[in-house]
């Protein structure tokens, strides 16, 4: 088997501020193979975006490090580079996608010399060719008329256009891998649909590897081949796609999906089923539950549970879980 593009092994990130310190994300192990898509979910404050924006050391520093673990990406050990080699990896080979646009792309730059400015750091292209090249990039994720809208400011363009400019940006110098954090995020559905698509199409013409973060399942479902389940800072389920939709094992993880709306029929006649839904609200990262930290929201918790913390244990080959109660459980969320 070829090696991975990326390896994360036993990440632990904590925040200091100046009234405590906790780990806000704890013992995250996942890789990402060439040319897939690796979706991490879960609910706000899970832990999903500290964990992509650490890989390119694009928290701050001051108050967010890493206290444990690595991030080996081509061979080399990230959390160990220097500032300048790392610059030189970001945009070339790792590119990446923020949830909103218009805060990450320059207000004061026209959109087409942001995409030609990696260009020319990356590629020693002149500014002639990498506009031309912007230009084309332009043309490849959708966005109409090109020529035109390459010399547009961020603030004239849509959020769709301004998706589109970010992915074109990422995805300028063919790198090994993209980071799309909540790429759709208050985006239309159509449009969502649309930049999805995009880039189902630009990574089977470039191979490029996508870790897609989400809180969205239907996402997760359409486009991932494997997903890994965050809570609380942790990794609580990891499995490819199908199986965990079809057989998902942890109490969050059966919890989020039960939640999705379905429409039945009964007697000819369509109907919505009521919808479970999980109790209570991610513990604070910096007070957590002495046991799992799922434990005082799961219908099936036990003595043991709120006791110890599970560890996250493989139990079939691609499958993980951290839960006490795998091997006889049933879903413990009815509809």
């Amino acid at each position: 088997m070829s090696q991975p593009v990326l390896r994360v092994d036993g990440l632990t990130l904590r925040i200091e501020t100046t009234a405590r310190a906790f780990d806000a994300v704890r013992n995250v192990s996942f890789h990402v193979d060439r040319g897939e898509t690796f979706a991490i979910v879960g609910e706000s404050g899970s832990g999903k975006s500290l964990t992509a924006l650490s890989i390119t050391r694009l928290l701050p520093g001051h108050t967010i490090r890493p206290v444990a673990g690595s991030i080996v990406f081509g061979g080399a050990d990230l959390s160990r580079l220097s500032e300048a080699e790392l610059g030189r990896l970001r945009g070339d080979r790792i590119g990446m996608v923020f949830q909103e646009p218009m805060t990450s792309l320059n207000p004061s730059m026209r959109v087409g010399q942001q995409v030609a400015e990696s260009l020319e750091l990356h590629r020693n292209m002149p500014r002639a060719q990498a506009m031309a090249c912007a230009e084309e990039l332009f043309r490849k994720v959708r966005i109409s008329d090109p020529a035109r809208r390459i010399h547009e400011y961020p603030h004239r363009m849509s959020g769709g256009m301004r998706q589109r400019v970010m992915i074109a940006l990422a995805l300028a110098c063919e790198p090994d891998l993209v980071i799309a954090d909540e790429p759709t995020t208050a985006l239309d559905v159509t449009t969502q649909a649309q930049i999805l698509s995009l880039f189902k199409d630009l990574q089977r013409e470039t191979g490029t590897a996508v870790i897609l973060i989400t809180h969205d399942l239907a996402v997760v479902a359409e486009n991932a081949r494997r997903v890994a389940v965050m809570y609380a800072g942790e990794i609580v389920e990891e499995a490819p796609v199908e199986p965990l939709f079809d057989d998902p094992l942890h109490p969050y993880t059966q919890g989020l999906l039960a939640s999705i709306p379905r429409v039945g029929r009964r007697h000819g006649v369509a109907r919505r089923a009521p919808l479970p839904e999980i109790t209570g609200a991610v513990p604070p990262l910096w007070a957590l539950p002495t046991g799992c930290t799922f434990a005082p929201r799961c219908p099936g918790a036990t003595e043991r549970c709120r006791r110890e913390r599970p560890p996250l244990m493989q139990i079939a080959p691609g499958r993980r879980v951290a839960c006490f109660h795998t091997n006889a459980q049933e879903a413990v969320w009815t509809r």
